[in-house]
């Protein structure tokens, strides 16, 4: 299912041979194949931006820009000059023009990720740029012409939004012309985890410098058990802090961060705790030794860890 796709690169691969993935497969070379308009679903750290990378590069327009747009991260008054772009003078501190993520990616591809957020009132003009290929920058009156290919992103239920009220219907049926579901690690199965795990790990071992060559059998049935409510990403920044953390060539059940999963035969959490040990104490230990590794710089820890600095020190007070 995966012939003809350019899947090369650690980066820029997309790892599974589950049969979730092989479905998606057959549906991402139908999207590679076409230039229609693509909706993304999947929760949460399940590689949506991945697989719209993936559908960028293997498309007729791989030569053009691949321009990501986060429409949670602007609040509603800057995400039209944001897609749009604007003319000097067209609001406060507006001092020059410029172009919107639209105008840029003339010729490629836009990624509305999280495009369930995107503000009500800036959808109708997004509708209208679907239909027409054309717009004005905020301020402007001169029509902008952009031949852009949208694919969109969301963890958010877009039926539910549009019986809301909160997205348009007739937005949401163009941005659907066709639909991936991209499939939480949970439904992927024992072997999947294992592939990436193994791919992580050897990823990471190279980037940091690290001795880590493999799993022990016990840590890797422990990554295989665990139920990954925070999907491929949270898997990434266990295995990376997991290789941070060991000194040898054997990722030990120790070095895992995945309190209150049962070790199975030992009766022990993954993090070499006995039952009853309160989460926060595991977690925060946790977080203690990987702000070591770092040398007690915060915000690598906290990226390792996959949360937020703020999230970081605020467990840490907890």
């Amino acid at each position: 299912a995966r012939a003809g796709l350019n899947l090369a690169g650690p980066f820029n691969r997309i790892i599974g041979s589950s049969p979730p993935m092989q479905e998606l497969y057959r549906r991402l070379l139908s999207a590679c194949q076409t230039d229609v308009s693509v909706l993304l679903r999947g929760e949460t750290g399940t590689g949506k931006n991945l697989v719209a990378r993936a559908i960028h590069d293997n498309s007729a327009r791989s030569s053009g820009p691949l321009v990501i747009v986060d429409c949670t991260t602007l609040p509603a008054g800057l995400m039209e000059s944001e897609l749009f772009g604007h003319e000097r003078g067209a609001f406060t501190g507006a001092q020059r023009r410029v172009a919107g993520k639209c105008e840029l990616a003339d010729g490629g591809t836009l990624v509305l990720d999280e495009v369930g957020d995107l503000p009500l009132p800036l959808q109708g003009k997004l509708l209208g740029f679907l239909q027409e290929h054309r717009f004005e920058r905020l301020g402007g009156r001169r029509s902008i012409v952009a031949d852009v290919r949208i694919v969109s992103a969301t963890n958010a239920d877009l039926e539910q939004l549009v019986s809301r009220g909160d997205f348009r219907r007739d937005l949401y049926y163009r941005l659907k012309v066709l639909e991936l579901e991209i499939p939480p690690l949970r439904r992927r199965g024992a072997d999947d985890v294992r592939l990436l795990a193994e791919h992580f790990l050897a990823v990471f071992a190279e980037r940091h410098r690290r001795p880590a060559r493999r799993f022990t059998a016990r840590a890797l049935r422990l990554l295989q058990e665990h139920d990954w409510p925070g999907n491929v990403r949270e898997l990434e920044h266990c295995v990376e802090s997991a290789v941070v953390l060991c000194p040898g060539r054997q990722v030990e059940a120790e070095h895992l961060s995945l309190p209150g999963v049962s070790g199975g035969d030992s009766g022990t959490v993954a993090a070499g705790y006995p039952p009853g040990t309160p989460l926060r104490q595991v977690e925060r230990d946790h977080i203690r030794r990987t702000l070591e590794a770092c040398a007690g710089n915060r915000s690598e820890a906290a990226r390792w860890l996959g949360i937020g600095r703020n999230t970081l020190a605020r467990k840490l007070q907890d």
